[in-house]
């Protein structure tokens, strides 16, 4: 469904100054995979949305969407596809449900085929109070509701979701994930997500592709990342002979040494009385060094299996944690002034 070689963007900021949001993406989509595309705020994955979804052009290399090359025949790949992209898509001075069945047609529904989509929208979504409602009057959170039924409505074979629930409740989100897997499941249909989300990507992709500096660091399923990058964490909690500190310190410096002789530990730290560690299979592991500190003459109070999360991946690819990259939801590692879909409302309607 997609393919991408050497895929690049670069924006011109002044004559002295080029930023390389894109360096040269390889990637590879299958029809009906879901993928979830993570890194921090200016790594480039907001810029690559956009050269999939012919917003703008790349500086180099080639990519192919839905059968069809993204600068010979972009038309082509706008059939084919829906987007919500991190702006507000709709006028702001239409109805809300007026904006869903205006962007049903211009995808060539018929118009009752285009109003039973919105009405279905409208209630999968929590929009139906606000279907009269001039999306000038909706809420930040209702807006972006809105986006995601104008990328859904023409129920596309391949849905580019950038960032889709941010600024949305719990409950929303979840209502949102429900209807996009629904649709998923009924249509087949291709998906390609960004989120700063991690729970969204560790449960509901089937791959994850990690991208930092504009390149591809990391490509594999969740559980595959998750083990082999990060490694499951061990903590064993120790108890000293009379539980004096200095016994204590004592009994959790041979523990350390104990599980540092585990096949494949590393990371192997003490802090006072607990012994932190990462190994390959933590469950495993944890009968094995018991039985060893007891022969050892250690008393192992407590003993926790820890499995690895997604940010712990991305902790261990660029010593940084994805979830403290805060930034604006717009950030793309260009500047805006550089890339003009970046805050252009109208990108959506204008690739439709």
């Amino acid at each position: 469904m997609i393919r991408t070689r050497g895929l690049t963007k670069d924006f011109v900021v002044s004559r002295t100054e080029t930023v390389h949001a894109v360096r040269g993406i390889d990637l590879d989509v299958a029809p009906g995979e879901l993928v979830a595309v993570l890194g921090p705020n200016g790594a480039g994955k907001t810029t690559t949305m956009r050269m999939l979804t012919t917003l703008i052009r790349p500086t180099a290399g080639t990519a192919t969407v839905a059968g069809a090359e993204i600068t010979t025949d972009p038309a082509a790949v706008r059939r084919s596809i829906g987007y919500v992209g991190q702006g507000n898509g709709a006028g702001h001075v239409q109805r809300a449900a007026d904006e869903i069945v205006a962007q049903g047609r211009i995808y060539g529904l018929d118009a009752r085929t285009a109003r039973r989509r919105a009405d279905d929208l409208l209630d999968a979504l929590d929009l139906r109070p606000l279907a009269r409602r001039k999306v000038s009057d909706l809420s930040g959170g209702q807006r972006r509701r809105l986006d995601v039924a104008l990328g859904l409505v023409h129920a596309p074979r391949l849905l580019f979701l950038d960032e889709p629930s941010t600024g949305l409740d719990p409950q929303t989100r979840a209502n949102l994930w429900d209807h996009i897997l629904r649709l998923r499941a009924e249509r087949d249909m291709t998906i390609v997500l960004t989120t700063h989300y991690l729970d969204e990507a560790d449960t509901m992709a089937e791959r994850v592709v990690v991208v930092d500096h504009g390149r591809v660091i990391a490509d594999d399923t969740a559980d595959g990342l998750k083990r082999t990058l990060a490694g499951d964490r061990l903590v064993l909690e120790v108890a000293g002979d009379d539980g004096r500190p200095a016994d204590v310190g004592s009994a959790a410096a041979r523990l350390a040494e104990l599980v540092a002789r585990v096949p494949g530990a590393r990371d192997v730290t003490v802090d006072r009385s607990a012994v932190s560690a990462r190994v390959a299979d933590a469950p495993a592991t944890v009968p094995g060094v018991v039985v060893a500190a007891s022969a050892a003459g250690i008393t192992v109070a407590t003993a926790q299996a820890i499995r690895p999360t997604l940010d712990d991946v991305f902790l261990a690819l660029t010593g940084r944690s994805l979830r403290d990259e805060g930034a604006p939801p717009d950030s793309t590692g260009a500047d805006p002034a550089a890339d003009p879909t970046a805050t252009d409302p109208q990108t959506r309607k204008d690739a439709a």
